[in-house]
């Protein structure tokens, strides 16, 4: 039979991705250091509330001061996600998360930048901590009403859509964003167990009240009143199974208790452990939750319990090693198709970096875990944990300018960014050059100008290439030049192991 030439040239395409994907990884001309810092200085681009002195992105200024204020409730603070003016709770909890464990697993390799993104953690986990804690039996999961906020194009130093508040409680359940809060309060706690220990403790306290409200009263916030206010934007389509999960998780490291470990082996099976993984995002976090699972498998086992002893646990490790090893040449689940033909990684059609930088960050934590266990990955045949670092460092430098399209995708970085975001703040003149405030139809003249950004949102990584590697730096193209918090906050993890080791 004669194969048409579009299947000839689908073979072709993932035999040239395996060759490169396989060929050995030379030593970078990369700066990982500067990357690293970069990549953190941009929280602070992100930020709403009342700036510190010194905060680096010196053209934001003050924002969102009388959030709450309604409900008679502070809830100023926390991040901005993405490239408007509101604060989404369900992303903001999962950034910090994985701010979090990029401190827990990475500081070590940070040097001079830990105290900077211990101040990226705590800007999230601060703000997390108002809204798990301020009323009883309530979590405030977003302020500001997006459908409103979407129809405008204003800074938001200036910004003068409604400023909505929105919370879950027992009777309007929301397992999914209470869950990852607590998971994001317990990530926090770890980060600061040695830094601050009256910090971590407060932060563990209030984990384990939003897992309680969490847990106790279920159901999924997108599913109930909030349902149009976080609707299209951060529904949560994977349900709320496996935030209770991952939230489980995180509370046994941070707390070291064991009823939380007892609760995973309780319910595991039916809040996901044994279903196969796809990504990992603000919104699917199960293979995030089973490499952290595997972790406390194969620390148990160097203590010297046996598989037999820990065969709930091992399914983890089982799991892990299908999700994370797949991203490999030579494994049977390896599918070419999950790479462009430059080799990054290619999950989703918008804004695929976010899948990027969280397997990225899963392939360095996972080989340090299995390297520190004397453990290897398998899946079809056996994968060193050298070889996931090596395929995470070709990920990163993609995402600096090892790319067919020459272009760095972190702003800032490299003598070739994007340099027209979809980003409110930074297509239009910060409030210093421009005092005047610049109404809602009025802005949308920036959003639609071809010129450069009037502010460099420093260190940003934005939504990245086609599935065929193509870029257009083109501010109405969302799903290529938004940038988000989620995207960044794994990625500072892997660039801290490669700014602070020059080899693995």
């Amino acid at each position: 039979m004669v194969r048409s030439k579009s299947a000839s040239l689908s073979c072709a395409l993932a035999a040239a991705v395996h060759l490169l994907l396989l060929a050995p990884t030379p030593a970078s001309a990369f700066n990982y250091a500067d990357a690293l810092a970069k990549s953190i200085i941009f929280f602070e681009g992100q930020r709403s509330g009342k700036l510190p002195p010194g905060n680096r992105m010196s053209w934001r200024g003050d924002s969102g001061l009388h959030d709450g204020a309604q409900h008679n409730v502070d809830l100023t603070g926390g991040y901005y996600d993405a490239g408007d003016n509101v604060k989404f709770g369900l992303p903001m909890a999962f950034t910090t998360t994985m701010l979090a464990w990029s401190v827990a697993d990475f500081g070590k390799f940070m040097g001079g930048e830990l105290p900077h993104a211990r101040a990226a953690v705590r800007w999230g986990a601060d703000y997390l901590l108002k809204a798990a804690t301020s009323t009883p039996d309530t979590l405030y999961v977003q302020v500001g009403d997006p459908n409103q906020d979407h129809r405008c194009w204003e800074r938001p130093e200036d910004m003068d859509t409604p400023r909505s508040v929105y919370a879950v409680t027992k009777d309007n359940p929301g397992s999914d964003v209470a869950a990852e809060t607590a998971a994001a309060l317990a990530a926090s706690a770890v980060a600061f167990r040695r830094a601050d220990p009256a910090y971590s403790s407060r932060l563990v306290h209030a984990a384990m009240r939003a897992f309680e409200l969490a847990d106790r009263h279920r159901g999924s916030y997108s599913e109930g009143p909030l349902s149009s206010a976080v609707c299209p934007f951060y529904c949560s389509y994977s349900g709320y199974d496996d935030e209770l999960l991952w939230a489980a998780a995180w509370l046994h490291r941070a707390s070291n208790n064991a009823s939380y470990m007892s609760y995973v082996r309780a319910n595991g099976a039916q809040l996901g452990a044994g279903d196969d993984d796809f990504s990992f995002s603000w919104d699917d976090k199960r293979a995030g939750t089973k490499v952290l699972l595997a972790r406390a498998f194969l620390r148990q086992r160097r203590r010297g319990h046996s598989n037999n002893d820990l065969p709930d646990l091992q399914l983890y490790k089982a799991h892990s090693d299908s999700y994370v090893c797949s991203l490999v040449p030579g494994t049977a689940s390896f599918q070419a198709s999950q790479y462009t033909p430059g080799g990054l990684i290619y999950k989703e059609g918008g804004s695929n970096m976010q899948y990027v930088t969280t397997a990225t960050f899963l392939l360095v934590a996972y080989a340090r875990y299995l390297r520190s266990a004397g453990a290897v990955c398998g899946g079809g045949r056996e994968v060193a944990a050298a070889e996931l670092v090596a395929l995470a460092r070709r990920q990163v430098d993609y995402v600096l300018g090892k790319n067919p399209a020459g272009t760095s995708y972190m702003v800032g970085f490299g003598a070739r960014y994007p340099r027209r975001l979809h980003h409110r703040g930074a297509s239009m003149p910060a409030v210093r050059a421009h005092p005047g405030r610049i109404g809602c139809d009025e802005g949308f003249r920036y959003l639609h100008s071809g010129e450069p950004d009037a502010n460099v949102l420093v260190g940003a990584v934005v939504g990245g290439p086609d599935a065929r590697d193509g870029f257009v730096d083109d501010r109405d193209g969302y799903g290529q030049t938004e940038p988000a918090t989620y995207i960044n906050a794994p990625l500072v993890g892997a660039l801290a192991y490669f700014a602070g080791t020059a080899k693995y």
